[in-house]
C-alpha cells in the first residue's frame, strides 16, 4: 500500500509556492513565459493552480528565473518529484480507475481522515455488496462524473471531457483496494466518520446488502485506528444545521501540505483547498461529532440494529 505524500496535494502545494516566487518576483505570468521561452501560455497557469502533472525540468526552469537556491529549492525540487510521481505511486494499488484515483491519492498521503455519510457509508468502509449497489445505482450517469478536480475556489458545472465509464467490478474492486490504508502497517491514518442514521437505515441498499454493512462497520469499529459516530435523525446539528451533502477531510503530516476537503456531487467531485473553504468543513464536521452518539454508544446502536436484522 503506497505512503508518503499525496501527489494531488503535491500539486496543489507547489503551485502555491510558485505563484509565490512569482509574485515576490513581480512578474506577470506572461512575462515569466516569455522568459522561459515556453509556446503554451497556459502551462505556468495549469501549475501554478496545480492542475497538472508537473515536469521537473520546466520546475527547474521557473526556479532558475526565480533564482531560488539552497535549501528551498532541494525543497521544491523534492515536492515537484512527488508531485509528478503518480505513475510510480499507481503502481502500489492492485487496481485503480481514473474515477477514483483522486480519492485513492489523497487517502493514501493522509495522517488523519474526518468523513461524513449523509444518504450513504463512505468508500473505505463499504462491503465489496455495498459497494456495488452503489457504483450500479449511478451506472446511466456515470459518463458525466469525474476524478476529483483540485481547485482554489469551489468549481462549478460539469467536467470536460469525463473519462470513459470503468466496468462495475473494476470499479468495485478500485475501492476496495483503496480501503487496505485503514489497515496497512505501520501508521495507518486515523479515520473518523459520522454516519447519519438514513445513511444505515435508508435506501441506500437492499435490506440484505445493508445488514451485512452493519456487520463490516461493527468489525470496523473495533480498529484502534478507526472512530464511527452515528447521528441519529432526532439529532440537532449546530443550530439546526442541515449539511447539504457528504464530504471527506484530509489531513497530511507535512504541515506545508494544505489541509484538503472533498465534496461529491451527482455531477463531479470537488477538491477544496483555500483555508475558508476548509475551515467551514472542519466547523460543520465539528458540529456533527457534538450532534452524534459517542463511539460506545454508535458501537451500541449498531450492533442493536444487527440483533434487530437476525430476529426477523
Amino acid at each position: 500500500m503506497p505512503r508518503g505524500s499525496s501527489p494531488i496535494v503535491r500539486r496543489q502545494r507547489l503551485g502555491v509556492e510558485l505563484r509565490r516566487l512569482r509574485e515576490v518576483a513581480g512578474l506577470t505570468g506572461e512575462q515569466v513565459v516569455e522568459r522561459v521561452g515556453w509556446a503554451a501560455k497556459s502551462k505556468l497557469s495549469r501549475l501554478e493552480n496545480g492542475r497538472s502533472r508537473p515536469d521537473l525540468a520546466d520546475v527547474l526552469d521557473l526556479l532558475d528565473l526565480y533564482r531560488v537556491r539552497g535549501r528551498d529549492r532541494e525543497q521544491l525540487v523534492a515536492i515537484a518529484r512527488d508531485a509528478g510521481n503518480t505513475r510510480a505511486w499507481l503502481r502500489a494499488y492492485p487496481v485503480m480507475t481514473q474515477r477514483q484515483r483522486g480519492y485513492a491519492e489523497l487517502e493514501a498521503g493522509s495522517a488523519r481522515i474526518r468523513e461524513y455519510g449523509l444518504g450513504v457509508v463512505p468508500g473505505l468502509l463499504q462491503t465489496p455488496d455495498y459497494a456495488r449497489v452503489r457504483i450500479l445505482s449511478s451506472w446511466s450517469l456515470s459518463a458525466g462524473v469525474s476524478a476529483p478536480v483540485p481547485a482554489q475556489r469551489p468549481a462549478i458545472g460539469p467536467v470536460a471531457e469525463p473519462p470513459a465509464p470503468q466496468e462495475p467490478e473494476t470499479e468495485v474492486a478500485a475501492r476496495l483496494a483503496r480501503q487496505a490504508i485503514l489497515t496497512r502497517a505501520p501508521d495507518p491514518p486515523r479515520y473518523e466518520a459520522i454516519l447519519d442514521e438514513q445513511a444505515l437505515t435508508g435506501r441506500g441498499a437492499p435490506d440484505e446488502v445493508r445488514d451485512a454493512q452493519l456487520v463490516h462497520l461493527a468489525d470496523l469499529a473495533l480498529l484502534p485506528n478507526v472512530t464511527i459516530r452515528v447521528l441519529p435523525r432526532t439529532a440537532t446539528v449546530g443550530r439546526h444545521f442541515v449539511p447539504y451533502t457528504g464530504f471527506s477531510i484530509y489531513h497530511f503530516p507535512d504541515p506545508g501540505d494544505p489541509e484538503t476537503v472533498a465534496v461529491e456531487t451527482l455531477a463531479r467531485e470537488l477538491v477544496l483547498t483555500d483555508r475558508n473553504s476548509v475551515d467551514r468543513y472542519a466547523t460543520v464536521f465539528g458540529w456533527l461529532t457534538d450532534a452524534a452518539l459517542d463511539p460506545i454508544r454508535s458501537r451500541s446502536w449498531i450492533s442493536a440494529r444487527i440483533e434487530d436484522s437476525r430476529r426477523k
